[in-house]
């Protein structure tokens, strides 16, 4: 038998001293110690911030140049990952190969446990390889206990190309460090449920991922005011959307933001840029193109 490391003192695996009557609770006793426990998450998160702020501004500065931003994990972390970069697409219209998730055991252990593939470092480095990472990239090895070896592995390879690379865990540097970019711890103390990083752990990475994502998006322009104006119109809800977000920031009706919106190819960019400056769906393109898709700046190089 290979020798284990003892883990026990990582706060992730601590027993919490609330809930040790875990199972003599009512149901809403239950409910208001995960509401309390729960709480935990926006401190950890408010004291995470400048972490955050830098892995934002390095991340689309990164995206900018032509990388990529890739988040690696196993079991619940990598889950979170993938969650997170599947919904780059239809939030901001970017391509898939943009943001990518890449979990421990693949596309299967997205609903089928395979968490002995953690322990594999060699496979993550595997994983970097194979998506060809670059100095130009972005990577997020994303471990709840800070102590998975695919994760170590895969930033280890991705550290060796010249890429970016970020570190995401909820114990403290003094129980793991890493050797890193951009260390981000998120705190919440020992589980509800001992050791289930599903919960606290999980709701928070899952809040910093949220903040990454988006914070790098708007840096990129893929956001005018608060409105997701580089919203893919892929079926009715987002066409409705597109609808309200042109009459929203613009005076017409329904009836002319569809035909606006049809003349612009169901860009809401490209119609928003139609509509105020009066350049047609071409030279409106070419102009977003020369500003990197930031509506904001294509408008103001049209009124200077």
């Amino acid at each position: 038998m290979k020798h284990l490391t003892e883990r026990g003192h990582l706060l992730t695996e601590q027993i919490n001293p609330k809930s040790q009557t875990l199972d003599q609770l009512t149901p809403l006793e239950l409910v208001d110690l995960f509401n309390q426990e729960d709480a935990k998450v926006i401190t950890a998160i408010a004291h995470a911030r400048e972490a955050l702020a830098t892995a934002i501004e390095r991340t689309a500065a990164a995206l900018q140049q032509g990388g990529r931003l890739f988040y690696i994990g196993a079991g619940t972390s990598g889950r979170l990952g993938v969650l997170d970069a599947a919904e780059c697409p239809p939030t901001f219209c970017t391509p898939p190969e943009l943001v990518q998730g890449i979990i421990a055991g693949g596309a299967a252990a997205l609903v089928r446990s395979s968490e002995g593939l953690e322990d594999l470092a060699d496979d993550g480095a595997a994983a970097i390889a194979h998506h060809h990472i670059t100095s130009k990239d972005v990577v997020v090895g994303i471990t709840a206990g800070g102590t998975t070896p695919y994760v170590h592995g895969a930033l280890n390879a991705a550290r060796q190309r010249g890429a970016t690379t970020i570190f995401m865990a909820c114990v403290p540097p003094e129980q793991v460090s890493a050797e890193v970019d951009i260390d981000i711890r998120l705190i919440v103390g020992p589980e509800v449920l001992a050791g289930s990083t599903r919960l606290k752990a999980g709701t928070v990475t899952k809040l910093a991922l949220n903040i990454l994502s988006t914070g790098t998006m708007v840096q990129l322009g893929k956001v005018y005011g608060n409105r997701m104006v580089d919203v893919a119109v892929t079926n009715h809800k987002l066409h409705d959307r597109a609808l309200r977000i042109l009459r929203d920031l613009t005076d017409l009706s329904r009836e002319e933001a569809a035909l606006l919106l049809e003349r612009s190819d169901r860009q809401v960019k490209l119609a928003l840029l139609m509509h105020w400056t009066g350049l047609d769906r071409d030279e409106g393109d070419r102009l977003l193109q020369e500003h990197h898709g930031n509506l904001r700046r294509a408008v103001q190089a049209v009124k200077e």
